[in-house]
């Protein structure tokens, strides 16, 4: 199968201030050597306690968070090394679902107006279009 992407030693760690001249002191290690890859139709949930990760590593994937190591290959394309332009464009492609359903999920709306939202947005397609493409993108992970 052909991998959609794939993540190799990806770390971030923030900086933990201290003392009179708020120098780094220590660094917290959000996210440390983490490896992965999904291929194309398959679906990968990342499940865990409160604060062991799962949101820092996909901001990372996403480079909202800066990553401080390893790579994020995205249909070929290594994310950590675009600018900023190519990024904002690659991201039309890539979404974060967060765990909290009450914060990522509309109960006043169906699951195709959530996942078809972005696509109207990003590729900026008539809602007739936009219907047709959420079929599709349903049907793959089902």
């Amino acid at each position: 199968m052909e991998k959609l992407i794939e993540v190799n030693g990806l770390k971030k760690y923030f900086p933990i201030k201290g003392g009179f001249f708020n120098k780094t002191v220590a660094h917290l290690k959000a996210v440390d050597n983490v490896n992965f890859y999904i291929n194309k139709g398959e679906v990968l949930g990342v499940v865990g306690e409160s604060g062991c990760g799962k949101s820092t590593t996909g901001r990372a994937i996403l480079r909202l968070h800066e990553p401080d190591a390893g790579e994020v290959i995205f249909e070929g394309t290594d994310i950590c090394k675009l600018d900023a332009e190519s990024l904002r464009r690659k991201r039309r492609d890539m979404q974060l679902i967060f765990q909290d359903p009450f914060s990522s999920l509309n109960p006043r709306k169906t699951v195709g107006d959530i996942v078809g939202e972005p696509i109207l947005i990003h590729e900026k397609i008539s809602t007739s279009e936009r219907s047709e493409r959420v079929k599709e993108l349903l049907n793959m992970v089902a």
